[in-house]
């Protein structure tokens, strides 16, 4: 297990705080959990306690209890 792979054997749901808010997810990986939220655009930014996450890699990027993802999308209009 590590930053870029999961790895969490039980599948309850654990806490975290998304954009600063605090959630509980059953996701596993920053992938599932931008499917599990509804942040599912192609065009997002997203960062892991901090540190920016690649698109290439979200999907094997392990969550871990009372991680910190910030979710940012462009907003459109003027």
């Amino acid at each position: 297990c590590g930053v870029w792979s999961a790895c969490r054997p039980e599948r309850g749901p654990m806490k975290v705080f998304v954009n600063g808010a605090e959630r509980e997810v059953q996701a596993t990986t920053l992938s599932e959990l931008l499917r599990e939220t509804g942040h599912n655009r192609p065009y997002i930014a997203t960062a892991l306690n901090g540190t920016f996450v690649p698109r290439e890699v979200r999907e094997r990027t392990a969550l871990s209890e009372a991680d910190r993802i910030e979710i940012v999308s462009p907003i459109e209009g003027g």
